[in-house]
């Protein structure tokens, strides 16, 4: 099995920073792309940034210059720096990491148990 763990969430003013972190653990042979997603109340959930395993990196047009996707593949971790911080970007941040858990390319889709992100104005 494999566990995903985030951390990094919080209360920040409008303009601020905060920078989210996932750290995949477990049956984890290689790992593939990783997505951050994010969930606002009464709204759908959206994807914000993904990487793929080669680190090309892609971006919501909302947080374009603003948000910052990386990954420390060594420690199977991905990162989200998150800078100018606006009250529209509250929402609870989940994680999506796709993994193979047996080195036949079984690739499998784990979510994190999300973090809340709060943007006071």
């Amino acid at each position: 099995q494999v566990r995903l763990v985030e951390s990094g969430g919080g209360l920040v003013q409008a303009g601020g920073s905060l920078r989210l972190s996932c750290a995949a653990s477990g049956s984890i042979f290689r790992v593939n792309g990783m997505d951050w997603y994010r969930q606002a109340p009464g709204k759908q959930r959206e994807l914000v940034a993904a990487i793929s395993s080669g680190g090309s990196t892609s971006y919501a047009d909302s947080v374009k210059g603003r948000f910052t996707i990386s990954r420390d593949n060594a420690k199977n971790t991905m990162y989200l720096q998150m800078n100018s911080l606006k009250p529209e970007d509250t929402a609870v941040y989940y994680c999506k990491v796709v993994v193979d858990t047996t080195s036949r390319l079984d690739w499998n889709t784990y979510w994190g148990q999300g973090t809340q992100v709060t943007v006071s104005s």
